[in-house]
């Protein structure tokens, strides 16, 4: 019996969180430094999947498929595609990055307190969503991913809600009222959409006889399985919807600048750079492989969905005054171009779009780091309270810029090539969606330029006349990023080489091939 890799690279973190969880309140930086090791451990078995993924070899790879619940046809099945892959290496990735970035954020206020353990938890929940995360890219069984993709809510709900951001501009009973309702209010839409999705898989069973993403799409692909039409077109709607609010995709948008706002700057990541990706993953596993004409059926609603978002989040950044408000709006913006690129159903947008998943994590994780560095030390996440920055802590400055202009695409940097692809890919089949949505990179543009200019240039204001430029560990956290952000910028070759594949084995699913040039190439 082969190791099981992909097990191992999933329970090593829910085991970390059970012993970090465990460690003694007293002992608040051995938990610190276990949760990092593990993190890296992780890292490390993510690396090994990496390594052995053969792009060219079989499309689910690393399976693992083991009895369950056999009474309901559940299994314990695993396997992953070079989507997959290239996921589950960004999420160990960043988690790394995270950890670090929060090392004093779960510290507590009052010096020497022993009464309970919030550095302890908060470490602890990290690897717990991590856990969560992954096991979810690595589920072929679509009752295994139904129940990890709910399940990574309760710890999620308890990072926004029990470690929300200090830098508060009001009193603590109103910044834990407002943790609470964008706690809450995270909790109760990804509920909702959780419980439409378990309508949804209880249909699927009824419909498919199993929960076997493989089988079910061998079946459908070979015609042993057919569904009525209006049959697969409510059970492509139910999963669609979840993963819509996960994702999140415009009018299902509302929950996250609300989480975004009130958690840390790394749960924030967390959760716009590593959770949220399951959405979109699960659009590319789930809806084209198990419902392939509903989701051509769905694609003209789902293009117009998108480009809203892109447009409503761009122009919405472009009025924030709340940086990481700012922040959240513009990711609801590239996630809109995200979706755009699954449901384009050509091979260039597909690949941008799982492309940008990787970019936009790395690229975000950058930006919103470097700002709760910066509104850790001015206690303000208003835009207005800041100036001059660049002529005090120019380190910091310098890699905030960096951050912002991977955030509106600079060529050059790594989501430049994904939204290129998306907008082409794009562009080929539906030329009028490519054309206005080009008018988001304009939109990116301006709210990035603006907030550089608003809080890093102009006079010093007295206020950060003082503030400290990066220091060591917060230059350890940005600085592997900004390599990413520019080597893949300038070199996407091995991430695009693992995704092509899988891209072209999904597009295949719909029964879809890219559009002939309507200009003949000259001979």
């Amino acid at each position: 019996m082969s190791f099981p890799l992909l097990t191992a690279t999933a329970a090593l973190p829910a085991l970390g969180a059970v012993a970090t969880a465990a460690v003694p309140a007293a002992q608040r930086t051995a938990a610190k430094w276990l949760a990092l090791l593990v993190s890296l451990a992780t890292l490390a078995l993510a690396v090994t999947v990496l390594v052995r993924f053969d792009p060219d070899g079989e499309r689910y790879q690393l399976t693992e498929n083991h009895a369950w619940i056999e009474d309901f046809g559940v299994r314990y099945e695993l396997g992953v595609d070079g989507i997959a892959v290239a996921l589950i290496a960004l999420t160990a990735l960043l988690i790394p990055f995270i950890i670090l970035a929060g090392w004093h954020d779960a510290d507590p206020l009052e010096t020497g307190s022993r009464r309970w353990r919030p550095t302890q938890g908060f470490f602890a929940l990290i690897l717990a969503v991590e856990a969560m995360v992954v096991i979810s890219f690595e589920a072929t069984d679509v009752f295994l991913f139904y129940i990890f993709f709910e399940a990574m809510l309760i710890p999620m709900y308890f990072l926004i809600g029990g470690f929300g951001d200090r830098a508060h501009a009001h009193g603590e009973e109103t910044a834990a009222t407002q943790r609470s309702y964008a706690a809450v209010k995270f909790l109760l839409y990804n509920l909702a959409g959780g419980l439409i999705m378990l309508a949804a898989v209880i249909g699927l069973y009824v419909a498919a006889g199993n929960f076997s993403l493989t089988e079910i799409a061998d079946a459908r692909a070979n015609g042993t399985l057919h569904m009525a039409t209006n049959t697969e077109r409510w059970l492509f709607l139910g999963f669609f919807f979840a993963f819509a609010v996960k994702a999140p995709l415009w009018p299902l948008h509302t929950w996250l600048p609300n989480a975004m706002q009130e958690a840390t700057a790394p749960v924030a990541v967390l959760i716009t750079a590593v959770v949220d990706k399951v959405g979109t993953f699960a659009m590319l596993r789930f809806c084209l492989q198990l419902f392939p004409e509903a989701s051509k059926w769905a694609t003209p609603v789902v293009l117009v969905l998108a480009l809203i978002s892109i447009i409503y989040g761009a122009l919405l950044a472009v009025g924030q005054r709340d940086i990481k408000r700012l922040v959240a709006y513009a990711s609801i913006s590239h996630f809109g171009f995200i979706i755009m690129g699954v449901f384009a159903m050509t091979s260039q947008g597909q690949s941008g779009a799982t492309l940008y998943m990787v970019n936009h994590g790395i690229s975000t994780a950058a930006l919103m780091l470097v700002a709760g560095f910066l509104i850790s030390r001015r206690g303000s996440r208003l835009i207005a309270d800041y100036g001059g920055v660049q002529k005090v802590a120019p380190v910091l400055a310098g890699t905030f810029l960096i951050g912002g202009l991977a955030t509106l695409s600079l060529p050059g940097l790594a989501p430049f090539v994904s939204e290129f692809l998306v907008l082409v890919g794009t562009f080929t089949r539906y030329p009028v969606i490519g054309i206005i949505a080009t008018f988001g990179i304009v939109l990116a543009a301006l709210y990035t330029l603006v907030l550089y200019q608003r809080t890093m240039t102009g006079p010093v204001k007295p206020e950060v006349s003082a503030m400290p430029d990066l220091r060591v560990r917060e230059v350890l956290v940005v600085a592997p990023l900004i390599v990413l952000l520019i080597f893949l910028g300038v070199y996407p070759k091995p991430v695009t080489n693992i995704i092509d594949p899988a891209v072209k084995q999904t597009l295949s699913d719909v029964h879809k091939k890219d559009p002939r040039p309507e200009v003949e190439a000259a001979k």
